[in-house]
């Protein structure tokens, strides 16, 4: 079996959150709530990683958190059972199929001890006007964030409640069709007519779409 983030061995198996770090290429608070939500997710749903689609999520955010989500819940855009609808919030809805049952895991706006200095850091080490020492101090306090999320009790750190909604529907497989202008092949639902033409999306933005060779 995995462990938890705690080390302890009890409950459905969940990947570690280092797991998840190999997976996204870093550790940082955004993914540390993302696994905390996915985790938080399947206890309330009562739920496995899922084989195929039983588990669907909508992402409120594209933010790294997702990352982790994917890894914990096996809700991956790839089988089409993660949606991201990136509206800016750190919110993740669950949704059962097997049960019916669904819930929206939201992120509280929890203070974080010295966040205003980390975010002026971080505004110059992404500026590049940082120092050696603020760089080092940047990181050494996300890294004592990221523990500090991963730790903190689940009710200081999220709200759950359940949803009423259904869940969106299966992704669709489409039957792959060529493009009449740029001669590539494209899935037949994200085609459009251009001037009797069927040609994909990047084609029909295109003022003149380009003819096929």
């Amino acid at each position: 079996m995995c462990e938890n983030h705690e080390g302890a061995r009890h409950g459905p198996a969940y990947p570690a959150f280092d797991e998840c770090v190999r997976f996204h290429g870093h550790s940082c608070p955004g993914l540390a709530t993302g696994y905390r939500v996915a985790i938080a997710a399947m206890k309330a749903l009562s739920v496995n990683r899922p084989f195929d689609e039983e588990l669907v999520c909508v992402a409120e955010t594209d933010a790294c958190g997702v990352d982790a989500v994917q890894v914990v819940t096996g809700c991956t855009a790839g089988k089409g059972n993660l949606v991201i609808r990136d509206w800016g919030k750190h919110a993740f809805s669950f949704f059962s199929r097997d049960s019916g049952k669904a819930v929206r895991v939201l992120v509280k706006n929890s203070h974080i001890p010295g966040r205003s200095a980390m975010d002026d850091l971080r505004r110059k080490v992404f500026s590049g006007t940082a120092t050696p020492e603020e760089t080092a101090r940047f990181h050494a306090m996300m890294a004592e964030t990221t523990r500090s999320l991963l730790s903190v009790p689940e009710s200081d750190l999220l709200e759950i409640r359940e949803l009423a909604e259904k869940p969106p529907e299966k992704a669709r497989i489409f039957a792959s069709v060529v493009c009449e202008a740029c001669g590539e092949p494209v899935a037949d639902a994200r085609t459009r007519v251009v001037r009797g033409r069927r040609v994909c999306i990047p084609c029909s933005l295109a003022g003149e779409s380009p003819e096929r060779p």
